[in-house]
C-alpha cells in the first residue's frame, strides 16, 4: 500500500510539472484604474488556488473555535465517569 501512495504521488507530481512547463508563459492580469500584474500563468493559478484555501480555511476557523469551547464547557458540566486527566 504504501508503494502504491508513493507511486501515486510521483505521478500527481509529474502530471503537476507537465501542466507547468506546458503553462510557463506570462499573462497578464487587468485590475481597476489601469493596474496591470504580469506573471507566469501557472503562478497565478497558484497564487489564487492558495488564496482560495486560506479563505476557506479562515471561514471554518471561527466555527471550530466556538465548538471547541463548548465541548470543554460540556465535559466541565458533564463529567465522564472513569476518565482520567
Amino acid at each position: 500500500m504504501r508503494y502504491l501512495k508513493w507511486f501515486l504521488r510521483i505521478v500527481l507530481f509529474l502530471l503537476l510539472l507537465g501542466f507547468t512547463v506546458r503553462n510557463a508563459e506570462t499573462v497578464t492580469l487587468h485590475y481597476y484604474f489601469g493596474y496591470q500584474w504580469h506573471a507566469p500563468l501557472v503562478l497565478i493559478i497558484l497564487l489564487f488556488f492558495a488564496v482560495g484555501v486560506a479563505v476557506g480555511v479562515g471561514s471554518c476557523l471561527g466555527k471550530i473555535f466556538r465548538q471547541r469551547r463548548e465541548i470543554a464547557a460540556y465535559r466541565k458540566k458533564y463529567p465522564v465517569q472513569g476518565e482520567h486527566g
